[in-house]
């Protein structure tokens, strides 16, 4: 055998080798892709319903939160009314209660007044030989003797 040949067989004995491992990464690629290719539809096949279901969720919230909103709307409707309705009356009846509760009681503290005590004559200081009222005794603020 020749140089040649040694290198030919040589040659030859390495690509056996490099078509060997390829072969073989070939075949675990496509085991690889196979297994890639059943894991996708299994999770489709979960995932689908998984979607559906939370479709419903987000219909059945979006439903909620309407009425949510509606019932807000209607107790800010109802607030003001009530404010309105809490203005008008304090309008139209405050002020006659007012005057109807005062003149109630000036009525009772006049009619106690008269049944309590005989009427009083107004207070007098006797000054030697002056009476002087109660409004002549007062002075005027400021002046002083």
């Amino acid at each position: 055998m020749s140089g040649g040949e040694v290198a030919g067989i040589l040659v030859a004995v390495f690509w056996a080798i490099l078509v060997s491992f390829l072969a073989v990464a070939l075949a675990r690629l496509a085991q690889t892709l196979r297994a890639t290719t059943k894991l996708v539809a299994d999770v489709t096949d979960r995932a689908v319903p998984l979607l559906a279901d939370a479709s419903a969720a987000v219909r059945s919230a979006q439903t909620q939160i309407d009425r949510v909103d509606s019932i807000a709307s209607d107790v800010q409707e109802v607030t003001s009314n009530a404010s309105a309705l809490s203005t008008t009356v304090a309008s139209t009846f405050g002020g006659p209660l007012v005057k109807v509760a005062a003149f109630g009681y000036g009525v009772r503290r006049a009619l106690s007044r008269k049944d309590d005590a005989p009427a009083r004559e107004p207070r007098r200081t006797v000054i030697v030989g002056r009476t002087v009222s109660w409004r002549e005794k007062r002075k005027p603020r400021g002046k002083r003797d």
